[in-house]
């Protein structure tokens, strides 16, 4: 399976290549064109583990692995991270079930895939040196860090966006421990931060490293080898349905998808192209919702206020992996997405043809909810089922209950509710009689109240130093990228 840019099909690489690389020399995204003729068949699927799910995924989509790389990888990147037997345990939550994907290392989803990823990387390294360059909105940062903790010939540097995280991602980040780690907030939005990264991957800062002798990669959604790894937790909350006789076999689903980069439901795509029997793959936005728009209109218009809200890793306006989208949707056709982020670039705004926009709705429905929707959300979860949910949750649960399309619904859980204590406490009960209560207050305080029990990553961030403290301007990520690299020297 070769992989290429979703801007042109001149240079085309093996997945190795694609995963060390994260992002085209041309702005580009890897994709390939074989996953519109591959298929898996899913039915062999249901009764196998979530391991030996991801075993067959790989083999069909990173197949420059060996069957061994492969199991090499499984093998180091789940075993005794997660605290729960199954990694990704599937619920209720009303009339819907829910994909709880937030009981690894960092409380998030991300864990899903940034378990994995540093393992493929490694398998992929030969004699060359590596520095993850990544931009996060809260999850994804302290995921890649703990994920690349300590890896041999690998460095990472991690920019997000200063005074706009949770205050327990925020610890998550600047307390990470490692010598090849680096952290530094960005005096903008995540938009900047991405922005920013995507312009030293196509800068000086390129030569500098090849002087060196180090090259650069990515760890955000935009890289393949984070990208893979989320297809397999729709096979198995399909697979969980199945087993627990809610759905009869070939029975479509629908899932739900919190989501701001796109990455996250880009892979139930995947699912679906390999075979999933998927119904609608329903995009869950905050009043961030760019995509809400979107999909409705068919325009993609970045140029309006940027909302912080309580779900903060969904606070984005540039949804790159929209980009792999769109290539798929335009029947592959390079050039026309090459005309189209161009736009984006200049004008801030694209409109796609009546024609793909008709393609992207057979396949995607869409939602948003409000603050103020997203904290009704939580408060109906607790009070009519006795779960907690987080915001990015609620959101998804919100637009569920706004799309009811009659077929069995899956919304995908993104993270603890303790990762966001204040806002899900707040939601639920109201303020503390404290006005000074930190956030471990509030996770004390929600525990208490609910006799759920906090995540103990997220509980021992308190004794936790404070590790990472620099904040720079955009114009300086990359100057704080080049004072970072002897951490792999």
């Amino acid at each position: 399976m070769l992989y290429h840019s979703t801007r042109s099909k001149a240079v085309s690489c093996g997945s190795k290549e694609a995963i060390l690389k994260g992002l085209c020399t041309d702005g580009g995204l890897y994709v390939s064109d074989d996953i519109m003729s591959v298929s898996l068949d899913m039915s062999k699927l249901m009764d196998k583990s979530y391991e030996e799910i991801v075993f067959e995924v790989f083999k069909v989509l990173l197949d420059d692995y060996t069957d061994e790389e492969i199991k090499s990888c499984i093998a180091k990147a789940y075993a005794g991270k997660f605290e729960t037997e199954e990694l990704t345990p599937v619920t209720k939550l009303g009339k819907y079930w829910m994909t709880e994907l937030y009981h690894g290392p960092t409380s998030a989803f991300k864990d899903m895939a940034l378990c994995m990823l540093p393992q493929l990387m490694s398998k992929a390294l030969k004699d060359e040196k590596v520095m993850i360059l990544t931009a996060t909105s809260g999850d994804t940062g302290k995921a890649a860090l703990s994920g690349f903790q300590d890896a041999e010939n690998i460095g990472i540097t991690v920019f997000y966006p200063y005074g706009k995280v949770s205050d327990m991602q925020y610890l998550q980040m600047a307390t990470q421990e490692g010598g090849n780690v680096n952290v530094a907030a960005v005096r903008g939005n995540f938009d900047d931060c991405q922005t920013g990264v995507k312009k030293i991957f196509a800068a000086d800062a390129e030569k500098i490293l090849k002087e060196r002798k180090i090259s650069l990669s990515s760890a955000n959604s935009i890289n393949v080898g984070r990208l893979v790894p989320q297809v397999i937790y729709y096979i198995e909350s399909y697979k969980k349905l199945v087993q627990d006789k809610a759905v009869s076999y070939g029975d479509k689903v629908d899932f739900v998808v919190p989501t701001g980069n796109f990455g996250d439901i880009l892979a139930g795509y995947y699912a679906k192209a390999l075979g999933l029997p998927v119904g609608k793959l329903i995009v869950a936005s905050n009043e961030n919702n760019v995509l809400t728009d979107f999909f409705k209109t068919g325009i993609y218009d970045k140029n309006r206020d940027f909302v912080k809200t309580i779900s903060p890793s969904m606070d984005i306006l540039v949804s790159s992996n929209l980009e792999r989208m769109l290539y798929y949707a335009s029947g592959c056709d390079a050039e026309y997405v090459a005309g189209l982020m161009k736009d984006l670039s200049e004008k801030g705004r694209f409109e796609v043809t009546k024609d793909i926009l008709d393609t992207l709705q057979d396949i995607f429905d869409c939602g948003y909810a409000t603050n103020e929707e997203s904290k009704q959300a939580i408060r109906d979860a607790w009070n009519d089922d006795h779960r907690l949910i987080d915001p990015h949750t609620a959101v998804g649960y919100k637009v569920a209950t706004d799309i009811a399309s009659g077929r069995p619904t899956v919304i995908l859980s993104t993270a603890s509710p303790f990762k966001f204590a204040k806002d899900v406490y707040e939601a639920i009960f109201g303020e503390l009689s404290d006005k000074n209560a930190d956030g471990f207050a509030y996770m004390d305080a929600l525990s208490e109240k609910t006799g759920e029990k906090a995540p103990s990553p997220l509980a021992m961030l308190k004794t936790k130093e404070i590790r990472h403290t620099a904040v720079v301007d955009i114009d300086k990520m990359e100057q704080f990228v080049i004072d970072s690299l002897n951490c792999i020297l």
